[in-house]
């Protein structure tokens, strides 16, 4: 096996920081946040147009604002655990703890596939144990992911409002991964991407991670990143949820909005 650092140079020779998409020519699109408001929720939707660059945000004052990536950090954790070896594919089997967790579907033997699928915490906290602080804040550093701090603890950084990173940073990021455009080999982008595929029929692809965790403030915060394609075109989207703890099903809501915006956008039909 490679050492850290050997697998490490090709990063460290040519950083690639993550370049988010432009919003200062985007398209402000007042009519999304009926969808927000019906779910009764603050939040923000941005998507960008691959075919012909354009931006369409909703509510820019949280798209530029960081915030934890919650279980969205499971993208980047995947890739460094794949690119590193610490993940030896997406079948590799992490044991369960024998700790019971409020999630039912966590508390068994599990591989990455269905820990990326269910989002399962722990399975991924092993993983970046087993990555080690230091080579985890070299490829934070080398992504230039967010705000690029992961604190003290190499298992709950993503979760605890040490690292943060914005909607539009997101999206960036996702861009990056679906075009091998990232510092990781093709084959371990491939393989997350193959992970991400939520929806797959003749219309549409739909390829997505969900995340929810609690801001600093106490709110409730919900994620919904990836990207539809239909007719070889590609759409990248990021939708960011808010609210108090007690008003809202996470869940629900963050799906329901994407596929409202999704849907009043023309997707889903195999048209675009």
């Amino acid at each position: 096996m490679k050492s850290v650092y050997k697998s490490f140079l090709p990063v460290a020779c040519c950083l690639l920081l993550i370049t988010s998409c432009s919003v200062n020519k985007a398209n402000n699109d007042e009519s999304l946040k009926k969808y927000f408001d019906e779910n009764k929720v603050d939040g923000c939707f941005t998507m960008f147009n691959n075919q012909d660059g354009e931006v369409t945000v909703y509510n820019m004052k949280y798209d530029t604002m960081r915030f934890s990536p919650a279980s969205t950090f499971k993208i980047f954790n995947s890739l460094v655990g794949l690119q590193t070896g610490r993940i030896t594919d997406e079948k590799m089997v992490i044991k369960w703890d024998g700790v019971k967790r409020w999630n039912e579907d966590w508390n068994k033997d599990m591989d990455m596939t269905e820990a990326f699928k269910v989002s399962n915490v722990a399975y991924y906290q092993e993983v970046a144990r087993r990555i080690g602080k230091d080579t985890m804040q070299q490829w934070i550093d080398s992504i230039g992911y967010g705000n690029k701090n992961i604190g003290g603890s190499i298992d709950s950084f993503w979760l605890n409002n040490t690292l943060k990173i914005s909607p539009d940073e997101q999206l960036g990021f996702l861009k990056k991964l679906y075009f091998d455009q990232l510092p990781f080999r093709k084959s371990v982008q491939q393989m997350v991407r193959d992970v991400m595929l939520q929806d797959n029929n003749t219309a549409y692809q739909l390829s997505y991670k969900t995340g929810w965790g609690f801001g600093e403030d106490g709110n409730a915060i919900g994620w919904l990143a990836g990207w539809i394609e239909e007719n070889k075109h590609v759409y990248f989207f990021v939708t960011f949820v808010k609210a108090p703890v007690k008003e809202i099903d996470m869940r629900t809501v963050r799906l329901n909005i994407t596929k409202g915006i999704l849907k009043q956008y023309g997707f889903f039909e195999g048209k675009k």
